[in-house]
């Protein structure tokens, strides 16, 4: 098999190429290729050295399903050292992104050039890691201390520019990137500029009291990992130790972060996301349903969302509401969102100029005849919603997707009004639609390949992580959550308080409590579907009593200023002994004997309760794969990473 690396002289410049689709990751092929080239550029008529990469990146890190197995020289340390002990100026050539690994060594060449809209970064934290070449030790010499923290810590790319400001780049190249850094090497040997080796440079001046700082902070945004932790000490090795004492420091973090569960955990959500995007039994050449144009149904917070996700990607949006009021009102809310964007600095004015050019309204259904697809979104009435499918059969175009945004009902009941089932499909989006990446896409009886094909390539379109579900109550994630809730239920009524429930949830890693979960959905959602069940349908009452009286007694959750919790002006949820004494007397009409209960005994259930029903999930083939059910949990409901979502998490015993 032919190397993927080349290497050839171009007059007095070395170049170095990698041509390794699809993303330049620096495997064992590759590394050794680099190693090779780098040595033989010493002994030959190169008075300098450009590594470039071809195809859409440069090298965008290293090759993660090497991770697990037995390494193979060189190691990506070896050859960083290898490239920055060149007798040769080293340059490095970067477009696209310049990520982990691949940054590393950029940061080991001597000098660094890169397209504009290039993007550097040192992501391994999204993995449990830490970079382990030399990242914390160059990063931190070349742009300081608190640079160093920022971009190591969120994992989060910066664009070319950026990083030229912070001295991670030195020269943005416009034009052709390869004739551009082959004159620039050529310049720096005709001014006889010095190899610059990073590893030899001061650290600028910084506060020591950043380190604790950092710390502080990582210690509440990042429950359950210990990679932030060790990123903070690599760095303040860097600061206060010599490269060769610091470099030390951060292998020992990276082989403890490369050990930990947490980085198991989160490797797995990396893996899982990719699978997630398979339909195992689709046919690879089927052809795709083109989705240029989109229709919204209803103009409330979620269809504002979803209108927005498409408008991001560049798809024109039509949407419909009942009433020229409520249009305004639905528009409102797009141009809000988008303002609250500019103003956090997500988007510029100009972008959010041509996003929102590309979504316009009606009150008529005609406007629709000629979209690709339209997205249901209206509240979650079955009869409205079979009543809206019947009016998109008579108005859209054959061949038009119908989806349906209902994240529990039957999406089969819905197709089964429409002359065109096969064109139906469930699309439940999460709220904020716009911001939440998760997207359960669902399979109806009678969906068509070619629209599962379509919908699935679309959400990748919108920056959306969709995972496939099969048609029942609730999906995968709503389904998982009613066991989830009753046991949230029993475990008040045995002795917990709501405030102990979420505390010991949120302190094992969960992003928010199921009992602040309720408040934030509404308690008067569920409570108003509950009304419509007989005593039969309804179940247990231990489930529901307590959360009923609340109802009942005005407390829906935040939006009325009270629920499990009361709430002021700054949504803190508040204990509140009220609660506490109608979840005492509903044991007691139940006749549920009260206890002491511990943390774990609450982690234990509650996780259980998800498992077992993931299982379910599995065994009645509405998840195609448990991996599935893990990254609906982590993007839907606030996982924590680090244990890798519920299945993996109760496969492997993590933590």
């Amino acid at each position: 098999m032919a190397s993927p690396v080349s290497y050839r002289l171009e007059g007095i410049i070395g170049i170095i190429t990698v041509d390794s689709p699809p993303v330049n990751a620096l495997s064992h092929a590759v590394r050794e290729g680099i190693f090779d080239a780098i040595s033989e550029a010493q002994g030959d008529s190169s008075e300098a050295i450009v590594i470039s990469c071809d195809g859409r990146t440069f090298f965008a890190g290293a090759d993660i399903t090497e991770f697990d197995k037995p390494l193979k020289d060189p190691g990506l340390p070896d050859l960083v050292k290898a490239i920055e002990a060149s007798s040769k100026p080293v340059v490095a050539a970067m477009h696209g992104t310049a990520l982990g690994g691949g940054f590393e060594m950029a940061l080991a060449a001597h000098y660094r050039c890169a397209m504009p809209f290039a993007k550097v970064g040192l992501p391994e934290v999204k993995l449990g890691l830490l970079p382990g070449a030399g990242g914390t030790q160059r990063t931190t010499r070349l742009a300081g201390v608190k640079a160093s923290l920022d971009l190591i810590t969120s994992g989060v790319p910066i664009v070319a520019a950026k990083a030229k400001s912070l001295g991670l780049i030195d020269k943005i190249i416009d034009g052709n990137l390869l004739s551009g850094a082959i004159a620039w090497a050529g310049q720096l040997v005709a001014d006889q500029a010095p190899i610059r080796r990073s590893s030899e440079q001061a650290v600028p001046e910084y506060d020591a009291a950043i380190f604790e700082e950092y710390r502080t902070s990582l210690r509440r945004r990042a429950r359950g990992q210990i990679a932030p932790g060790r990123i903070v000490a690599a760095v303040e090795a860097a600061a206060t130790m010599s490269f060769t004492d610091g470099l030390a420091i951060e292998k020992q973090a990276f082989l403890d972060c490369m050990a930990s569960p947490e980085s198991a955990g989160m490797r797995h959500i990396f893996f899982a996301e990719r699978e997630a995007s398979k339909v195992d039994d689709l046919p690879r050449d089927i052809v795709q349903r083109p989705i240029e144009t989109v229709g919204i149904i209803g103009g409330g917070t979620m269809g504002g969302g979803i209108a927005m996700s498409f408008a991001n990607a560049g798809i024109q949006v039509t949407m419909i509401e009942i009433s020229d009021e409520a249009l305004v009102r639905g528009l409102s809310i797009i141009d809000r969102n988008y303002a609250g964007s500019v103003k956090r600095g997500k988007l510029s004015e100009k972008q959010v100029a041509s996003y929102r050019a590309l979504i316009s309204g009606s009150t008529d259904y005609a406007a629709l005849a000629d979209v690709d697809m339209v997205v249901e979104a209206v509240f979650e009435n079955p009869d409205l919603k079979k009543k809206i499918f019947k009016q998109l059969d008579d108005v859209c175009k054959p061949g038009a997707i119908l989806a349906t945004n209902t994240s529990y009902q039957d999406v089969d009941a819905i197709a089964a009004v429409t002359s065109r089932p096969e064109d139906v499909v469930g699309m439940h989006f999460f709220s904020p639609a716009h911001i939440m990446k998760l997207l359960e896409v669902v399979r109806g009886e009678k969906t068509a390949d070619d629209v599962l094909a379509s919908v699935m390539a679309v959400a990748k379109k919108i920056r959306k992580v969709a995972v496939v579900s099969g048609v029942c109550y609730g999906f995968i994630g709503n389904r998982m959550l009613q066991p989830y809730g009753k046991t949230s239920q029993m475990l008040l009524l045995e002795g917990a308080t709501p405030q102990q429930i979420d505390s010991a949830m949120e302190s094992w890693g969960m992003a928010m409590g199921p009992l602040r979960v309720f408040d934030l959905a509404g308690l008067d959602i569920d409570y108003t579907a509950r009304q419509a069940l007989t005593d039969e349908q309804k179940g247990d009452p231990m489930f529901y009593r307590v959360p009923d009286l609340l109802v009942e007694a005005g407390r829906m959750g935040q939006k009325s200023g009270a629920g499990f919790y009361t709430y002021e002006g700054n949504r803190k949820a508040t204990s509140d002994p009220v609660v506490n004494k109608m979840i005492e007397k509903v044991a007691a009409e139940l006749g549920v004997e009260r206890r002491e209960i511990s943390d774990g005994e609450i982690v234990e259930r509650l996780i259980s309760s998800l498992v077992d029903e993931g299982r379910k999930i599995l065994d009645e083939g509405i998840a195609q794969r448990s991996s599935d059910i893990d990254i609906v949990y982590i993007y839907g409901y606030g996982f924590p990473a680090a244990r890798g979502g519920p299945m993996f998490y109760a496969d492997n015993a993590v933590g």
